[in-house]
């Protein structure tokens, strides 16, 4: 179900979303304000697991389109998140081993969309992106995924790591891209597979990568030294795809 209105301003408004139940990725506040109405919302987005940011007014009213944030700005998902159980599930109705994107530090909108929409086109059952240091699905990320967040669930987990070792748990196990790691043509990526991809910057974080159980690497050819990273998740899911139709 989509959601159409994406930014929420004013501090009933906010209160009102997430009292409504409505998916908050991110939570904007004055830096410093402590009064009644704040502490509610502060305490309704820690119940919710919401990320809270202290700003600066002047950051506020930057990203403000009405101009009455009131010292807060709620960015709503623009669409509602699955479980991970979702994800597994769809793999079980179709048949097939289970086939995941994990996704580190992706914070750039237009990389998230257009990986979702890779993700769809690939196979994939679903992809999974952390609370924290990533981008929800915004807006932009609905419309650079071109229609795919129709058909592709994408859940939200807590803690990255844990979520690899309760899914190795069930059978699963998980691949992650890196320039240091093994050529991808030398890796075995039959099965039930998790693809974990991280940004061009920072990479898949340190506890997550030590989860997984290898590391591939993409064939470089050229001056520069990394692939942005839809390209990089496109590069070595239809590696999977190819090894998973033999």
């Amino acid at each position: 179900m989509a959601y159409q209105e994406f930014t929420i301003e004013g501090r009933n408004a906010v209160i009102e979303a997430f009292r409504a139940g409505r998916t908050i990725d991110k939570l904007y506040v004055l830096d410093g304000c402590q009064d009644g109405p704040v502490m509610t919302i502060k305490r309704e987005a820690k119940k919710q697991d919401t990320p809270v940011k202290y700003v600066t007014k002047e950051r506020l009213d930057q990203m403000s389109e009405t101009g009455k944030h009131q010292g807060v700005i709620a960015m709503a998902a623009a669409y509602e998140y699955a479980e991970v159980e979702d994800i597994l599930r769809a793999a079980e109705e179709k048949g097939e081993p289970p086939f995941v994107f994990l996704l580190d530090n992706i914070e750039d909108p237009h990389n998230l969309g257009a990986i979702i929409r890779t993700a769809n086109l690939a196979g994939a059952h679903g992809v999974i992106i952390p609370k924290n240091r990533a981008v929800g699905l915004t807006a932009t990320v609905a419309r650079t995924s071109a229609g795919a967040l129709n058909y592709t669930p994408v859940a939200k987990v807590t803690n990255l790591a844990k979520t690899i070792e309760e899914l190795k748990k069930k059978g699963m196990w998980f691949v992650c891209a890196d320039m240091d790691g093994t050529l991808m043509y030398q890796l075995d990526l039959k099965g039930p597979i998790g693809l974990v991809i991280g940004s061009e910057g920072e990479g898949v974080g340190r506890l997550v990568k030590e989860k997984c159980d290898m590391a591939a690497s993409i064939p470089m050819k050229g001056n520069i030294d990394s692939l942005n990273a839809s390209v990089a998740a496109g590069v070595l899911a239809y590696e999977i795809v190819r090894q998973r139709g033999e």
